[in-house]
C-alpha cells in the first residue's frame, strides 16, 4: 500500500488544487483530518470515498445526510466542539469560581469552526455572567501574543477552540502555560492532547 501525503502548510487556499491532484490520480481513499481539507475534498469529488475528521458538526457542514447514516461517499468523526466547548467554560468557572474574566482561542483562518465557536461560548459566558475575550492565533507565530494578552486580561482561563493549528502544536502552547505560569490553562491543554489522540485513532476501523 502507498500512501500519498499533502500538506497546505497552514495555508488553506491551497487544499482544493491538493484534492483534486489526489482525485486525478486515482487514489482509493482521501483522509482528510481538518474541516476544510474535509470541504476540500468533498467538492473534488463525489466518487473516491473520503473519511474525515472536523471539530464542527458534520451534518451542518453537509458532510453527510445523518449522523447514523452518512450515505454518499464521505464519513468520519467529528469531536461537535459546539458541543463541546461551552462545557469547557462551564467547567473552568466551576473550578474558578472567583474569576470573572475568561478567553476563547479560535483561528480566524477558519471562519467555518471559528464562527460558530465563538457564538456558543459568548453564549455560554452570559450565563455564567462571565467576561469573554476572543484572542485569535492564525499561525504558531501568534501564540505568544496571546499569551501577553492574557496576562494583560488578568484572565482566570482559556478555552481553547478546534483547530488542527492548536492540537498540531499542543507541546508549545504547553510550553507558553509555564513559562508564563498560567498553569490554569493546561487543563484544556491535556483535555485536547487525549482528545486528538482518540479522534485520530478512530476512523482506522473504516
Amino acid at each position: 500500500m502507498t500512501v500519498d501525503y499533502r500538506w497546505a502548510e497552514e495555508r488553506y487556499d491551497r487544499l482544493p488544487a491538493m484534492a483534486t491532484d489526489l482525485v486525478n490520480r486515482h487514489v482509493a481513499v482521501i483522509v482528510a483530518t481538518s474541516t476544510p481539507a474535509a470541504l476540500a475534498a468533498k467538492a473534488a469529488t463525489t466518487t473516491v470515498p473520503i473519511i474525515f475528521e472536523t471539530a464542527a458538526d458534520p451534518v451542518k457542514l453537509g458532510f453527510v445526510a445523518s449522523l447514523n447514516r452518512p450515505g454518499g461517499n464521505v464519513t468520519g468523526v467529528t469531536q461537535l466542539g459546539e458541543e463541546v466547548l461551552p462545557k469547557r467554560l462551564e467547567l473552568l468557572h466551576e473550578l474558578l469560581p472567583s474569576a470573572r474574566v475568561m478567553a476563547l482561542l479560535i483561528n480566524p483562518a477558519d471562519p467555518v469552526l471559528a464562527e460558530p465557536q465563538t457564538r456558543v461560548v459568548l453564549s455560554a459566558a452570559k450565563t455564567f455572567g462571565l467576561e469573554l475575550h476572543v484572542l485569535g492565533a492564525s499561525t504558531e507565530r501568534d501564540f505568544d501574543a496571546v499569551f501577553a494578552k492574557l496576562i494583560e486580561l488578568r484572565a482566570g482561563g482559556l478555552v481553547i477552540g478546534g483547530s488542527n493549528l492548536f492540537t498540531g502544536h499542543i507541546d508549545y502552547l504547553a510550553a507558553l502555560t509555564v513559562r508564563h505560569a498560567v498553569m490554569r490553562f493546561v487543563m484544556q491543554l491535556c483535555n485536547a492532547t487525549f482528545l486528538t489522540t482518540c479522534v485520530y485513532r478512530k476512523p482506522h476501523p473504516y
